[in-house]
């Protein structure tokens, strides 16, 4: 075994151990040194993170991740290092002795490609390294592959955006679910979609899907003069092979580190490869919301039926009114809206929407603790709850704007 970290240029490391202490799996010592001689290392569970971003690193083929029963206290920060290890191309052999399944269920979800029990049986650790090798591509980057767009590219998608006005109205929810009804809105010949999470400080879309937070994201917004098809697809995330994904960054950064050009770049590239795309916007303004609104086809403000939504809905029509920009591109959706025999809740919505001056053109329907767990869950709706009465009216206004999408294109 070797001793710390090999010296790259006499022993490139292919592979690293990643425990609490390696010395507590002696057998996987062993056969490390029996696959891979001297080009292996080893690493406790907190330096790992920090070793990705060594030059190091780039030649890592695969960790191998070991745990016991004690270690699922950690639970959350081997899934981090799951992540960060796919986000890099880099394969993970998961190795468990007296773990739950809920736990290897988790850290499965999150990317590891093979999982082998403790004691190791004769030669499975070699088998597991062969099948990594054999499907290099799977095994960089897991269920989550990058796109590959084509140069050139000009389709003039629409841009749908979602707008929370008030904290937990279910913006991202409903982004994230009109996304996916958008991207399987036809069993033949489905529409390409794009979701852009542009809360940079706390988006949510990577954990509503499940997907992991690339690197990438934050580079390409740090240089977007630079960006094109090949920068752009390595920033997205692929999920199950029909959404492509541009998440949030993996840190948290400030909103005004983009300028309104850099978002209108990322939202020309998106429009030219997609013939959808779908935006979930921060609910604070900044100074390239006025960019976002702009181009928007629809731009769908989300409010609850509460007096915090009724006042910042009069604020921000205020503000655009008071700016000379389009308040009338705004479609109010009313989230957990009342059922249609609570004619006082009714009565209520009405009031609502005339001493505001507004129009509430939508109304989705309360999908109760369903939503919650599908979000917890990583999945749309349409997997985890597919009779649920909020997904099946976002999957009929995801009808209709593909409809009318359909019959613009036909007319031009």
């Amino acid at each position: 075994m070797s001793s710390g970290m090999p010296q790259p240029e006499t022993n490139p490391i292919i592979a690293c151990t990643v425990s609490r202490d390696v010395q507590n799996f002696d057998l996987l010592i062993e056969d490390m040194e029996a696959a891979l001689g001297e080009s292996w290392g080893d690493l406790g569970f907190a330096e790992t993170l920090a070793f990705f971003g060594q030059p190091e690193a780039q030649s890592l083929e695969f960790i191998a991740l070991a745990l016991d029963g004690e270690d699922e206290e950690n639970i959350v920060l081997m899934s981090e290092i799951i992540a960060q290890a796919k986000s890099r191309g880099i394969g993970v052999i998961l190795i468990a002795e007296d773990v739950t399944p809920a736990s290897l269920h988790q850290l499965l979800r999150k990317g590891a490609d093979e999982f082998v029990p403790y004691p190791l049986p004769e030669r499975e650790l070699q088998s597991a390294i062969e099948r990594l090798r054999q499907t290099p591509a799977q095994a960089g980057v897991g269920n989550h592959a990058t796109p590959t767009l084509q140069s050139g590219a000009q389709k003039e998608g629409a841009l749908l955006v979602v707008h929370g006005l008030a904290g937990g109205c279910g913006s991202t929810t409903m982004a994230v679910n009109l996304a996916w009804e958008l991207a399987n809105v036809t069993k033949t010949d489905a529409p390409t979609v794009c979701l852009l999470d542009l809360d940079l400080q706390y988006g949510a879309v990577s954990t509503y899907l499940d997907l992991p937070r690339r690197e990438a994201v934050f580079e390409m917004l740090q240089d977007t003069e630079s960006l094109d098809e090949e920068v752009f697809g390595q920033a997205l995330v692929s999920f199950e092979d029909k959404l492509q994904v541009l998440t949030a960054p993996a840190d948290m950064v400030p909103l005004d580190l983009i300028t309104p050009e850099d978002i209108q770049r990322v939202i020309d590239m998106a429009r030219a490869h997609f013939d959808y795309v779908v935006v979930d916007m921060p609910s604070t303004l900044v100074l390239w919301s006025e960019t976002v609104l702009q181009a928007a086809h629809v731009y769908f403000a989300m409010i609850e039926l509460d007096m915090r939504s009724a006042q910042n809905a009069l604020r921000l029509k205020r503000a655009l009114q008071s700016e000379d920009l389009p308040f009338n591109k705004l479609r109010f959706a009313l989230n957990r809206a009342p059922k249609f025999t609570d004619l006082s809740g009714k009565s209520r919505v009405k009031r609502m929407a005339e001493s505001l001056g507004i129009s509430i053109d939508l109304q989705l329907p309360d999908g109760g603790k369903q939503v919650v767990q599908s979000c917890d869950h990583g999945q749309p709706l349409a997997s985890s709850g597919a009779k649920n009465p909020l997904r099946k009216e976002i999957a009929k206004l995801a009808t209709s704007l593909h409809e009318l999408g359909q019959g613009d294109a036909q007319a031009a």
